[in-house]
């Protein structure tokens, strides 16, 4: 060994300095245990053991929130952990349920079962391989570029909301009251305020006893289990102080170990009806995943791959479906506690795999009397922190259709459900981005019998037709003298437009006829090679022979009344160029750029 700690060269990577082998690009534990030493694997158990702690509370109460049995959350937090481990690239992401995920297994499930409790654990074992399956795919095509169509602004809006919503869907837990399964957030809200005359007392003091605790405990830090702690000390008060007695709601009974790896079976048309949830599933929780991997990624020098963490997510939620559980992914909260106790290696995973599969053994008849009040205070908890505000504000004066898209998001998660929240948000997000393609910055210069229109964007259909637009209207709004009209021209200066397609080249070709009808030559300058090239292609460069030019002034050069943009003419405004408004002069305003 060259290092006495997995970081800072290369073996730090997960990869020798004469690069992995192949299997253990396909398995990149091999790569971790064989570069690892003793220093190491102390690290790695005692952050295992850590997250284990963490993990067993958080998995029942997010099993819990999925509508499953909370039993089948210590399931996800086992097998699924040693699947990423085997295939992982990050030493530090921690697998298992995560709120969000939960949240939108509940929201796929929850029309399909018809309230079969039996249905629902073999539909939930279905999404999850469906869910590993298309992540697996996705691997296999090496298509974790496609992610992007997620963005950043429309994740942060989604995220807010559905903490908005999942800590929504938890108040019935702590106020002991019953309302059904209202349609929506909103439906739940007015469900919620019609029945506070019938809260129970008994439940929402052992509710807030149990938040107050969880808040208090983020003092102590993470070496100490406040989760495990609260849980464990409300399972012991129960019998103490008689609280099923006088109606707080328990657990039941929860079965020790794990069950049998079998195959979910479901009708052809279940599985048809949970394929649009998948997808959504899919993507957002590899999403989740590799962001936070990334982010620890850069402080430890790992080296990610993000077509090996699709595989990698596949295996862990492909294991979930065949052990009764439901979609997994990397979780925030527990990497950063996993990274912050001293995980080196995916070893660590393993580690709290064990110690879950410990709990499960050994605490799951304990864990009878647990309040159920208790689980959701956990939940309620750990989603309060995903809310974030200043993301928003942020998105909004960095660059306002982010902004927008970002509200939109959150405003359709919070009205629309969780499903069609998070694909209005995409599809605004793209139709924003193909609106700020569609809409180049122009600026126009205008003396005399020259006028020079600037062009920053890629040519493209709707681009192209903004173009043709502009030119319109500065034709129409040219302040020329009649002796200026016999040798007018305008200079387009594609100087800052990188590409072009056949529409953006159609589009130069209306306008050099717009300009003809007007009496005005017009010229090209500043051409890039692919816009050029493309003008070949398109066979109109001998349109334009004699009017290309390498830059724009070489036009002006070219007048016999010399510089036809002096200093002393400025631009002229973007509303003149349109039409909006009339030129003050038949000189040049400032221009604002558009």
């Amino acid at each position: 060994m060259g290092s006495s700690t997995p970081r800072g060269d290369e073996a730090v990577a997960g990869r020798s300095p004469h690069g992995p082998s192949r299997l253990e690009r396909w398995l990149p534990l091999i790569g971790w245990v064989r570069r690892a030493d003793a220093g190491s694997h102390r690290a790695d158990a005692l952050a295992g053991l850590t997250v284990a702690a963490m993990l067993v509370p958080q998995a029942m109460a997010y099993a819990a929130l999925a509508g499953m049995p909370p039993v089948t959350g210590l399931y996800a937090a086992t097998v699924p952990l040693v699947a990423y481990a085997l295939l992982g690239t990050s030493g530090q992401l921690a697998f298992g349920p995560v709120a969000i995920v939960s949240l939108l297994t509940a929201s796929t499930l929850a029309p399909l079962a018809d309230g079969d409790p039996g249905a629902y654990v073999a539909l939930a074992g279905m999404l999850a391989l469906l869910v590993g399956a298309i992540q697996v795919v996705l691997g296999l095509l090496r298509a974790g570029r496609l992610t992007s169509l997620l963005s950043h602004p429309v994740v942060s809006g989604f995220t807010s909301a559905a903490a908005i919503v999942i800590a929504t869907s938890q108040l019935d837990q702590l106020l002991g009251v019953s309302i059904g399964s209202p349609d929506g957030w909103i439906a739940r809200i007015g469900a919620l305020t019609g029945s506070l005359s019938q809260l129970h007392v008994p439940t929402v003091l052992v509710g807030v006893v149990a938040i107050l605790a969880l808040v208090g405990g983020r003092r102590l830090g993470n070496k100490v289990p406040t989760p495990l702690l609260v849980v464990v000390l409300a399972t012991a008060a129960v019998p103490v102080f008689g609280l099923a007695d006088v109606g707080v709601a328990i657990l039941g009974e929860v079965p020790a170990g794990l069950p049998r790896p079998t195959l979910p079976v479901a009708p052809l048309d279940a599985v048809v009806a949970l394929l649009p949830g998948a997808l959504i599933i899919a993507l957002l929780s590899y999403l989740e995943g590799i962001s936070v991997a990334r982010a620890i990624a850069a402080r430890t020098r790992d080296r990610i791959d993000p077509d090996q963490e699709l595989l990698a997510s596949g295996a862990a939620n492909l294991a979930a479906g065949l052990f009764q559980a439901f979609p997994v992914a990397g979780g925030f909260s527990r990497t950063a506690v996993n990274h912050t106790a001293g995980a080196r290696t995916p070893l660590a995973s393993i580690v709290t795999a064990v110690g879950v599969l410990l709990a499960l053994v050994l605490l799951a008849p304990l864990l009878t009397t647990l309040p159920q009040v208790v689980l959701a205070a956990v939940v309620v908890v750990a989603v309060a922190k995903l809310v974030d505000v200043r993301e928003a504000i942020h998105a909004w004066r960095v660059e306002r259709t982010d902004g927008v898209a970002l509200l939109v998001t959150f405003v359709a998660t919070l009205t629309l459900g969780v499903e069609l929240g998070i694909g209005v948000g995409i599809a605004v997000s793209l139709l924003l981005t193909l609106w700020r393609v569609g809409v180049p910055r122009l600026t126009a210069e205008v003396d005399g019998a020259l006028a020079v229109l600037h062009v920053e964007g890629d040519l493209l259909p709707a681009s192209g037709v903004r173009l043709q637009d502009e030119v319109d209207a500065l034709l129409a709004q040219w302040p020329r003298s009649k002796e200026a009209r016999t040798r007018a021209r305008l200079v387009l200066d594609l100087s800052a437009v990188p590409t072009a397609d056949l529409s953006g080249i159609q589009a130069l070709a209306s306008i050099d006829a717009a300009c003809r009808a007007a009496e005005v030559e017009l010229h090209l300058a500043g051409l890039r090679q692919r816009v050029a090239s493309t003008l070949t292609r398109a066979r109109l460069d001998d349109r334009f022979a004699g009017r290309l030019h390498d830059q724009f002034d070489d036009v002006a050069r070219a007048q016999d009344d010399g510089p036809a943009v002096p200093t002393a003419a400025g631009e002229v405004d973007a509303d003149v160029a349109t039409g909006r408004r009339p030129p003050a002069s038949s000189g040049a305003s400032a221009a604002q750029p558009r």
